[in-house]
């Protein structure tokens, strides 16, 4: 189990300089109505999976090594001919972080991944969905120090939504951005 005393740098900024911040500029009456990271979903969609399935076993296998925990394959919920994609067929893999986890994906993503990233000038921030959740796109999972190259079948994409309790866009972002998250000036 985690103890208080387990907090990552993330989680210190947050508490020490994010909240005060937020407060000031929402008018937050309460340290609890002040919005907070809920989770964070990562998903690696394979189409391709479906003429090779050794490569939701790669996947699995870089998606574990970037975040520390072991994804869960998910599957088609119905069939759809276009695609050639039957009900229960693998189709990806997903993981969902929480905690500690979550905080430190968050940290090593901005502090080590993003500055790998070719030609990055930060992420647009119009991908919010209304309720102060942000989501974006990768194309490539190598830009994570834990990928090892050389056992990189193929470079696969993934997409990340950042969950949090805002209820607005305005204060989703202003978490976020806060929080040292690099968005497009």
């Amino acid at each position: 189990m985690e103890t208080k005393t387990q907090k990552t740098k993330l989680q210190e900024d947050y508490e020490k300089t994010v909240v005060p911040a937020l407060i000031e500029k929402f008018g937050y009456k309460n340290r609890m109505a002040v919005p907070r990271l809920e989770k964070i979903v990562i998903n690696m969609g394979i189409g391709e999976a479906r003429d090779n399935p050794k490569l939701i076993e790669s996947a699995r296998r870089d998606l574990s090594m970037i975040v520390g925990q072991m994804p869960k394959v998910t599957k088609a919920r119905k069939a759809v001919s276009n695609f050639k994609i039957r009900e229960g067929m693998s189709i990806g893999c997903a993981v969902t972080l929480r905690g500690r986890r979550m905080y430190e994906f968050l940290y090593r993503f901005i502090a080590v991944a993003c500055p790998r990233i070719r030609d990055f000038r930060g992420f647009m921030d119009r991908s919010f969905d209304g309720h102060g959740n942000f989501t974006f796109g990768l194309n490539d999972q190598t830009i994570f120090p834990e990928v090892e190259l050389d056992k990189v079948d193929r470079t696969q994409g993934m997409s990340i939504t950042i969950a949090t309790t805002a209820k607005t866009d305005e204060e989703g972002r202003a978490l976020i951005k806060s929080l040292g998250f690099p968005f497009r000036k």
